[in-house]
């Protein structure tokens, strides 16, 4: 919906100031009579007691960049919460410090509080919702004890629904079903409390639970409207790495900010396939370890068997891809195919087709012969060394080399007329990087050979370098590997070697699990046939939707091996995409982003979230105008309802793009401009606010249960 039309306030200026402002304003034609609308900080107040409900939900404004007030209550040395504390008088006109407040319960000060009450006169002065973030069911709440037809118990394995008004609400994101998680049968893992409304209350339920054994549901979330104020009743607990909290979360903070605010979230999943061309050696169930790479001393073995895919294998890699929806990235190594057709009489059916097909996938250099680039190998002790200069040095490969990698591979994908991005690179198992504990520096020569050839965005492991950092002119790009090996083709290779990382050594493993940090052991092997399917597949699935759903969007890396042969990748793939369906609504699909993409994203977030805890982001809402003040050359990212237009010098344009039913983006100012100026369609901003009356609050100073699985994360599987 197009909003009429504003007057500008301000001149541009030629030049852009250091300083980036959105600006949304008021109706121009505002009754005269009326009050000055107040001023209304885009910041949320966050008070702890120290649970994980309201750290969770303070995660969750982290992740989106939307900038918070943390008050912890267990300080002795915190600020009291008063009038002043929450409000005061800016350039003439009243302000308020906080859009939204969170509570750890709806009055975790207890009876005749006056700080509580000073709370309550400010959400009712300004209109500010609450959120209490874990409270049980009682009447002060607007719901009737869980004793009169309720539940309250363990939630672990339950499947809650959002509900009609949910879904037309804060929730309408979700396609329905939310599943609470159980992953461990040794472990409670989640509480709380089934509810119905009290008879005359203001309650709107939007998520509920079935009560056992009556056919009944009660509300685990719901809005409870009275004397003038609103607060989200949430009824049960949760850390920020369930599911269950994940799902609801964007809906908690869309609730709270009305649907205004600075930040954004969005589900992310990318998959790079690695070596694609190439051949990949193959794990020995006998030997434990892999003939012809470093994991087996050399010559072990014999004659290495590599896995390759074939060209039935890409045309069913395409099939899958279109099917499903979903790009794959190829991270290609060029001279893998040349090295197949000295080997086979010149020709290479894997290359045909897959690059009959290039306009499937998204392609990116891997370097021509996947060479470890780092410090030169000695491999001839397990595992292997540093090799070092005659004074010591370590020796590390050359800036040549490196640059000859990465041009050869350029060139052969350009002729084969591969849609390249010619700026990202993942070398060889991210070689040239540290890596410890052999290398714990960077090959020195690895950034100026990124110059040499214009990369800025380069591949690393996410799992031994997960910040985002800069090598020569690159940025990193930081991957998850994905528990599915190189180096098994087939299920019972995945199987064993699976068996042989994380099994005891007193059930015939290495014991490697019993050693390494954050690592545990299965309590008996797998099944040999049953195994993958039943456990790696929907433990990987889950790892990975997990990483989705954290408004997280760094890649996932599999190898070619894993689409030839079995073609184990699939099911994990499959599984991903078919929970992620399950779970949301149309209107907020899965984003596939490029290694660029995805790198920028990381790049602007990194600016942005220094900015706002440095305290260098001033943002504040005037009826329905938002200004944000941040440092130069820093991007904004925001929330608005959908119809927000940005305000052009001449004419405007839509802000953001759609998801989850509302724009989200990053935004920077027009040309010629100093500031954005976003408009919000009409009816899009709060209502007025309640007259300035304070009532008694009840106590709710009992400690609610929280269980182990809350209070400590409960590891996905083995690997943690």
């Amino acid at each position: 919906m197009h909003s009429r039309s504003r007057t500008v306030r301000w001149a541009a200026r030629s030049t852009l100031s250091a300083a980036l402002v959105l600006t949304l304003f008021a109706p121009a034609n505002q009754a005269a009579a009326a009050p000055a609308p107040p001023r209304i900080d885009l910041r949320v107040l966050v008070v702890s007691d120290g649970g994980p409900a309201t750290a969770a939900i303070a995660a969750e404004l982290d992740g989106a960049g939307t900038p918070y007030t943390a008050l912890d209550l267990t300080r002795p040395d915190r600020p009291r919460i008063d009038g002043g504390f929450l409000a005061d008088t800016l350039d003439g006109r009243r302000r308020a410090k906080y859009q939204a407040v969170v509570l750890p319960n709806d009055n975790p000060f207890g009876a005749g509080s006056a700080e509580m009450a000073a709370l309550v006169s400010y959400e009712k002065t300004f209109a500010v919702p609450q959120v209490d973030a874990y409270t049980y069911a009682r009447p002060e709440v607007g719901l009737d004890h869980p004793a009169n037809g309720g539940y309250s118990g363990s939630l672990d394995g339950v499947r809650a629904e959002v509900t009609a008004a949910g879904a037309a609400g804060p929730f309408g994101y979700l396609d329905g079903g939310i599943p609470f998680e159980n992953n461990s049968s040794s472990v409670s893992e989640s509480y709380g409390y089934a509810a119905r409304p009290l008879p005359g209350a203001d309650f709107t339920s939007y998520v509920e639970a079935p009560v056992p054994g009556t056919g009944q549901r009660g509300s685990l979330v719901g809005e409870y409207r009275h004397d003038g104020r609103r607060e989200l009743v949430v009824g049960f607990v949760y850390n920020q790495y369930q599911q269950q909290f994940r799902l609801l979360a964007r809906g908690i903070v869309d609730w709270m900010t009305q649907g205004v605010r600075l930040g954004a979230s969005r589900n992310y999943f990318a998959v790079h396939v690695d070596d694609v061309f190439a051949a990949d050696d193959r794990w020995d169930t006998e030997l434990n370890c892999t003939p012809g790479d470093v994991d087996c001393a050399p010559g072990q073995g014999g004659e290495p068997d590599p896995i390759r895919m074939t060209a039935g294998d890409a045309q069913y890699a395409a099939e899958w891809s279109a099917a499903r929806g979903f790009t794959l990235d190829m991270a290609y190594n060029g001279g893998g195919s040349e090295l197949y057709k000295e080997e086979h009489g010149g020709t290479d059916p894997l290359a045909q087709r897959l690059t009959a097909d290039r306009n499937t996938y998204r392609w990116i250099n891997h370097t021509y012969n996947h060479p470890f680039l780092g410090c030169v190998q000695d491999v001839t002790v397990v595992p292997w060394v540093c090799a070092q200069n005659p004074d010591g040095s370590t020796r590390y490969v050359s800036r040549a080399e490196i640059s000859t990698q990465i041009r050869e591979n350029r060139a052969w994908g350009q002729r084969a007329g591969l849609p390249l991005e010619t700026g990202e690179l993942v070398t060889g198992e991210h070689s040239g990087l540290k890596i410890l504990p052999q290398q714990p520096d960077d090959n020195p020569n690895l950034g100026p050979a990124l110059a040499d050839n214009g990369v800025t965005w380069l591949g690393s492991d996410n799992s031994r370098d997960r910040a985002q950092r800069k090598v020569g002119p690159a940025l990193t790009v930081p991957r998850y590997p994905m528990n599915v090996f190189y180096n098994a083709g087939r299920t019972t290779e995945q199987i064993d070697e699976y068996n042989w990382i994380y099994t005891s050594r007193a059930d015939g493993g290495s014991g490697v699990c019993e050693s390494a940090p954050g690592t545990t052991c299965l309590d008996e092997p797998l099944d040999t046939v049953t195994g993958y399917a039943d456990y790696i597949v929907p433990l990987e699935a889950r790892i990975g939707l997990g990483h989705a759903l954290a408004n997280d969007p760094r890649p996932h890396f599999i190898h070619q091996s894993n689409l030839a042969e079995d073609r184990i990748a699939y099911p994990v793939l499959d599984r991903v995409l078919d929970d992620y369906a399950g779970l949301y609504a149309a209107n907020t699909p899965l984003v596939n982003l490029r290694q660029q993409q995805i790198g920028a994203e990381l790049r602007d977030r990194a600016a942005w979230n220094t900015a706002v805890k440095a305290g260098q982001v001033t943002a504040y809402r005037i009826g329905d105008t938002v200004t944000v003040r941040a440092p130069g050359g820093v991007r904004a990212t925001a929330t608005m309802p959908a119809g927000t237009r940005q305000s052009l010098l001449l004419g405007s344009q839509t802000f953001g793009s759609p998801y989850a039913g509302a724009l989200s983006g990053w935004v920077s100012p027009a040309l010629l401009q100093d500031r954005v100026t976003l408009t919000l369609p009409a009816g899009a901003t709060a209502g007025a606010a309640a007259p300035d009356r304070a009532e008694p609050v009840a106590d709710s100073a009992k400690r609610l249960p929280v269980p182990a699985g809350v209070r400590k994360r409960v590891p996905y599987g083995v690997t943690g």
